[in-house]
């Protein structure tokens, strides 16, 4: 898998000074949990679902994830799960190169009994969400996990979800955060990714977010997603990848405040018509969002709709200014402060040094683009299609 492996050699060698390198699902789990960037999230009910992976996957989506929890009715659940394997079984045996496939459980018995379903067709699977993960109950899923692994010969990763009330609230928060990061430090080599379920947060107060705002102006939610970096994402070895939370709205709707998108990059690159087409998909508001998740501590997120893909991803790709900055920083082994080459900024060798090995690693799989090229090249080449 690579992303934007639906552009050509010429559209990839116009935009990227250093062009996003190919991955598998053996890749080093640091490279595969950056590189899984936009994932998107399909109920299980799904009739074409083999076909629908398929085609999401020649238009640049790298990660999905199929669902057997809240997006489907309780009375759905055992058709859900019989459709699931038939779909995954007739996707596999199209030998389409595909995303990276998860299935989101909502109880532990499912973890075997996909697994087992699958047989023969067990490599399409990349391994499993668990929702609503807490320290105590998430030890059950985990350990299903680790047995569907040794099962298989091959190792299936885990992605928790934090999305519960004990999470939620202030008075349980910090304990249920230690014991959350107690058990994982002891699956480590399972957890690829650590996401973040910010409707079920909001719903501890009844509140979802409108679509003019981001999770961030909801600052009970903005409080959770803090501690959860502040725990969980530090840098290092100890940290974990923590994905930004879903991006829920996809339609045209009347707007009571002005556009997010500055109509200047997009006028310099003669784009006018992707803004306006951007902003009539509400795709503004997801950009100011995956923005602010990035200066959190957030890689990649969620999302819900294919149009969310390719602006999760152009805004992955590393900036020409941002990669010498790192490679300047890297390259400095005894430390100092020296000003950018691009003379705006000073990097710091040490405090900068961690920042620098996380963009380069996004750099591998996201690519680097040219010095005169920004995201809003990226998604012009993206809408092309």
């Amino acid at each position: 898998m690579r992303h934007f492996e639906y552009l050509g050699d010429a559209e990839i060698e116009r935009l990227f000074f250093r062009a996003p390198e190919q991955f598998t699902v053996d890749s080093d789990p640091q490279i595969l949990a950056m590189a899984l960037g936009a994932t998107l999230y399909s109920p299980g009910t799904r009739p074409t679902l083999a076909q629908d992976i398929a085609k999401r996957a020649a238009r640049g989506v790298v990660s999905l994830v199929v669902c057997l929890e809240d997006s489907i009715a309780d009375e759905d659940v055992p058709a859900a799960e019989i459709n699931v394997v038939e779909q995954l079984r007739a996707f596999a045996q199209m030998k389409t190169p595909g995303p990276l496939l998860f299935v989101r459980v909502r109880a532990a018995y499912q973890i075997p009994l996909i697994t087992e379903g699958l047989g023969e067709h067990l490599s399409v699977l990349s391994g499993f969400v668990i929702p609503k993960f807490l320290g105590e109950s998430g030890v059950e899923y985990l350990d299903a996990v680790e047995a569907a692994s040794a099962a298989a010969g091959r190792r299936l990763y885990a992605m928790p979800v934090l999305e519960s009330p004990e999470l939620a609230y202030r008075e349980s928060r910090a304990s249920e955060l230690a014991s959350i990061a107690q058990v994982l430090s002891k699956y480590r080599s399972t957890i690829l990714a650590v996401r973040i379920g910010a409707t079920d947060l909001s719903s501890a107060y009844g509140l979802r977010r409108n679509r003019e705002l981001t999770i961030y102006h909801v600052h009970v939610v903005a409080d959770v997603i803090s501690d959860i970096v502040n725990v969980l994402g530090r840098a290092g070895e100890a940290g974990y990848l923590i994905t930004g939370p879903v991006w829920e709205y996809f339609a045209q709707h009347e707007r009571i405040f002005k556009p997010q998108l500055r109509e200047t990059p997009f006028a310099e690159h003669d784009e006018r018509t992707l803004r306006v087409r951007m902003i009539d998909a509400d795709l503004d508001g997801l950009i100011r969002e995956v923005v602010l998740d990035q200066a959190n501590g957030l890689t990649g997120k969620t999302v819900i709709h294919p149009s969310h893909v390719a602006a999760v991803h152009a805004l992955s790709v590393v900036s020409h200014e941002e990669y010498v900055d790192a490679q300047e920083i890297l390259g400095a082994t005894t430390g100092g402060v020296n000003a950018s080459q691009y003379r705006n900024k000073m990097n710091e060798a040490k405090p900068h040094r961690a920042w620098a090995e996380q963009l380069v690693r996004r750099a591998r799989v996201f690519g680097v683009v040219h010095e005169d090229i920004t995201y809003v090249d990226v998604l012009s080449a993206s809408h092309q299609l």
